[in-house]
C-alpha cells in the first residue's frame, strides 16, 4: 500500500531509514489517514537517539528545533513543515501530571506505542504504508470507540490532561468512551489540580469548536471535571483555579415549561450543538444562560411561574469573570461577553427602534466591520437559542429572519461611525479648530442623520455645522 504522506514526513522518514534506523509515522497522523482526513500532527517515532537525529539533520542540511530533546523529541523543519521526531521511549510521571519526570529510551516500537493514551492514537505506519496496531486501534476507529491503552486509571494518573483529551476526541469524532475508560475519568481530580489552567483551557476550547461539543461537556460533567480545579499563577504566586462549576450547576435547573422544553443544562447543550463553530460564539453559547436559577435572578412571574428576568445581564458579568479566570484571550472574551449581554434583544420592526439599538451596539464596537461580524454572531446565537428547545421556535425563527433583513437594510443606508459621515473630521477642524469639540459635533451629526432630519451629504452637513456652531463651542 502506497501512502501519500506530506512531503516533510516523507523526507524525514527516508532520512532516518537510509541511515539504518527504524522510523514510523505515529499518533494522530495515522488515525487521520485511516479516517480519510489530511494529517495535522506530523509525528515520527524512531529507534534513533536524539543526538543521532540531530547529527542526521545537520548532515541532511535541514534545521532542528531542540525544545524537547531532553525528553527524546527533536523538531525537524523540512520542506516548510515541522515534523516532531521522538525516540522510542517510556515515561515516568511525578508531581507534574502532564510533564514526565523521567524518560527511558527503548528499542522496540510496541513498547513505545504502549505508553500512549488511546488505542486510536497508538498505531504506527511505515513509509510503505504497513500498519502496526498492537492494541486494536483500527477496530476501535471502525466501531467509534475511545479506549485507553491498557489500564485507563494508570493512563490518566500518568497524565491527567488525558481525561480532557478523552472528552475532546469524543467531541471531535462523535465517538463513545468505552465503560472502563469512562469510569476512570472521574478518578483523576486530584491529579487535575496540578495541571496548568492554560492546558485545561486549550482542551476546553478544542471541545467547544468540535463537531459534537455537547458530547464532550456531558462527559466532563458526568466525570466531575467541570467541578475540578487546576493551577495558575497570579502576580508570581501559584493559586487554584476553578474550571467550570458555574456551568455544572445548570444541570437539573428547571425552566418555565410555557417557553422551554428542557432544563437549563440540556438547553445549553442544544444551543452549543446548534451554534457555528467559532470560538467566541461557542463560549457565548455555553455561558449565555449561566446565571439562570441564581438567587436574585430566579423569581416567579405574575402567574406564579418560574422566570429569570434580565438574566443576560448577570450572565454577562459571570461570563467575564469565568473567561478571565481561565485566561481566555481578551479579544475572544470581549466578544463572548458582548454576545451574552445582548442575546435577548427584541425583534422590534420599527425603524427608529432598530436604529437606536444598532447605535447602542456600535458604541461598544469601534469599527463597522466589527459591528457587522458581531451582529452575524448575535443572530447565530439567537437562532441556536430558539432551536435549543424553545416552545414555538419556528414562529420565533421566522420573526428573527424578518428582523435580520430589516437590520441589514438599515445598516446599508445608515451611518453609525464618524468615518461614515460625508463630512470628514479634517473638514470640521477647518471650521472649529482642533480639540474635543470635534467628537461632540460628529456625534451630533450622526444623531441628526440617523433620525432622518439631515441627509448624509457633504453640503447639507457643512451648512448644518456652520449654522449650529457659528460661535465657538
Amino acid at each position: 500500500m502506497v501512502v501519500n504522506w506530506p512531503v516533510p514526513l516523507v523526507k524525514v522518514l527516508k532520512m532516518l531509514e537510509e541511515a539504518g534506523f527504524e522510523a514510523y509515522v505515529v499518533g494522530g497522523a495515522v488515525r487521520d489517514y485511516l479516517l480519510g482526513k489530511p494529517p495535522v500532527d506530523l509525528d515520527v517515532a524512531t529507534s534513533a537517539r536524539p543526538q543521532e537525529v540531530l547529527d542526521l539533520v545537520v548532515r541532511s542540511g535541514l534545521k532542528a528545533v531542540t525544545y524537547g530533546a531532553a525528553f527524546g523529541v527533536v523538531g525537524v523543519l523540512a520542506e516548510g513543515g515541522l515534523v516532531e521526531v521522538a525516540t522510542f521511549r517510556s515515561e515516568v510521571y511525578g508531581e507534574d501530571p502532564h510533564r514526565p519526570e523521567k524518560v527511558d529510551f527503548l528499542s522496540r516500537l510496541e513498547e513505545d506505542l504502549a505508553r500512549r493514551d488511546f488505542t486510536i492514537n497508538a498505531m504506527a505506519m511505515d513509509l510503505r504504508g504497513k500498519l502496526y496496531d498492537p492494541f486494536g486501534g483500527q477496530e476501535d476507529l471502525r466501531r467509534g470507540i475511545i479506549r485507553a491503552v491498557g489500564d485507563p486509571v494508570k493512563r490518566f494518573q500518568e497524565d491527567a490532561l488525558r481525561a480532557f483529551r478523552a472528552c475532546r476526541f469524543a467531541a471531535q469524532l462523535g465517538y463513545r468512551v468505552e465503560p472502563r475508560t469512562r469510569s476512570a475519568l472521574s478518578q483523576v481530580r486530584e491529579r487535575v489540580a496540578r495541571l496548568s489552567v492554560e492546558r485545561v483551557r486549550d482542551e476546553i476550547e478544542r471541545i467547544l469548536v468540535s463537531d459534537h461539543p455537547d458530547v464532550g461537556f456531558e462527559l466532563m460533567r458526568e466525570a466531575g471535571l467541570l467541578l475540578s480545579s487546576c493551577r495558575g499563577r497570579n502576580r508570581g504566586r501559584e493559586e487554584q483555579v476553578l474550571i467550570l462549576p458555574e456551568v455544572a450547576r445548570l444541570y437539573g435547573v428547571e425552566q418555565n415549561p410555557r417557553y422551554h422544553r428542557y432544563d437549563v443544562w440540556s438547553h445549553t447543550m442544544a444551543v452549543l450543538r446548534n451554534s457555528p463553530p467559532r470560538i467566541a460564539l461557542r463560549w457565548a453559547a455555553l455561558l449565555h444562560d449561566v446565571a439562570k436559577g441564581l438567587p436574585g435572578v430566579r423569581k416567579l412571574n405574575r402567574r406564579g411561574e418560574l422566570c429569570d428576568h434580565r438574566h443576560e445581564v448577570r450572565s454577562a458579568q459571570l461570563a467575564a469573570r469565568i473567561l478571565r479566570r481561565l485566561r481566555v484571550r481578551p479579544q475572544v472574551a470581549r466578544r463572548a461577553v458582548f454576545l451574552v449581554r445582548c442575546h435577548m434583544f427584541s425583534c422590534n420592526m420599527r425603524e427608529r427602534t432598530v436604529i437606536r439599538w444598532l447605535g447602542r451596539l456600535a458604541a461598544d464596537l469601534p469599527r463597522r466591520q466589527e459591528l457587522e461580524e458581531a451582529l452575524e454572531e448575535l443572530f447565530a446565537l439567537r437562532r441556536a437559542d430558539l432551536r435549543g428547545g424553545k416552545v414555538e421556535a419556528e414562529e420565533g425563527l421566522r420573526e428573527l429572519d424578518r428582523f435580520r433583513e430589516m437590520v441589514k437594510e438599515t445598516l446599508a443606508r445608515t451611518p453609525f461611525y464618524p468615518s461614515e459621515l460625508a463630512l470628514a473630521g479634517k473638514d470640521l477642524v477647518a471650521i472649529l479648530g482642533e480639540g474635543p469639540q470635534i467628537g461632540k459635533v460628529q456625534r451630533e451629526l450622526l444623531r441628526e442623520v440617523q433620525s432622518g432630519r439631515l441627509p448624509n451629504e457633504r453640503e447639507a452637513l457643512w451648512r448644518f455645522v456652520e449654522k449650529r456652531w457659528s460661535k465657538p463651542i
